[in-house]
């Protein structure tokens, strides 16, 4: 019998995402999507800073989004950052298909977390090109209506904590992953001053990521608590209720100075990670 004819479904599928991954073309949108996620953090943070000095813009990655379609040749831009990002979600998808570690249980969680990564990149290639043709979506109102349709039926407010325990958990993992310095297993760093300065770049932005998770995450779960859908929403709806707290301005505005720094990692990253 042929060694064709003695391969698995499983191994085919495993040569053909092998295969994809050594595509130099494909490694460089992957690379490129990266960018595309840094840019986007950036601008929300510099939107963050804004609202924490009384601008009004939206500090969400829908109001990053639309401020790169007010600018001249915006949908161009659009348009690559969307292809990037879709690039980079499916490289994810390919990651967890290929991950291999020391137990089943540890190989089904690294693609849980590869394949969760995917959406998250998938969800934004999608808000990018909705962007790109005129749309203007707003991440605070669907996040109400979301939360108002999940709170209403039996179990709801249980769910809703549930979703906003995750979004904590999520946070935390992010200051978790900057305090202990993770994120290095997966970058090629180089030796001496350039290597400290991204890491330390890496860590103060991954942190800073962590705070903003957290902030989304406590709003949902008080809505939960007070079964009110308008208690809810996104990054900016919870800047917004940071700012009318003591010392809320400054809180916001270092959490909006940390998504920065965390956006210029990822550009970064595109450079020295692994992939």
């Amino acid at each position: 019998m042929s060694a064709g004819a003695r391969s698995s479904p499983r191994a085919e599928v495993r040569d053909a995402a092998h295969r994809a991954e050594a595509n130099p073309v494909f490694e460089a949108l992957a690379r490129a999507g990266f960018v595309a996620d840094g840019v986007v953090h950036v601008l929300i943070g510099a939107l963050a800073i804004g609202v924490a000095f009384g601008g009004d813009g939206e500090a969400d990655q829908s109001g990053a989004l639309m401020t790169i379609a007010g600018a001249p040749l915006g949908f161009v831009v659009l348009w690559l950052a969307a292809l990037a990002l879709a690039a980079l979600g499916v490289w994810q998808v390919l990651d967890g298909i290929l991950v291999r570690r020391d137990s089943p249980a540890r190989t089904w969680g690294a693609r849980a977390i590869a394949w969760g990564k995917a959406v998250v990149f998938f969800a934004l290639a999608v808000v990018a090109a909705a962007v790109a043709i005129g749309a203007r979506p707003d991440p605070d109102e669907s996040v109400q209506d979301a939360s108002r349709g999940v709170l209403f039926v039996p179990g709801g407010p249980f769910v809703l904590g549930l979703v906003g325990l995750a979004i904590v958990a999520g946070g935390i993992g992010f200051v978790v992953i900057g305090s202990t310095r993770r994120f290095v297993r997966g970058l090629s760093l180089p030796a001496g001053r350039a290597g400290r300065v991204v890491t330390g770049i890496a860590v103060f932005g991954y942190i800073a990521k962590g705070l903003a998770l957290l902030t989304v995450g406590v709003l949902l779960i008080v809505a939960a608590v007070k079964v009110d859908p308008e208690d809810a929403g996104g990054l900016d709806a919870a800047l917004d209720g940071l700012v009318a707290l003591p010392l809320g301005p400054l809180l916001c505005a270092a959490i909006g100075g940390g998504l920065v720094v965390y956006g210029v990692y990822l550009m970064l990253s595109a450079r020295y990670r692994r992939l």
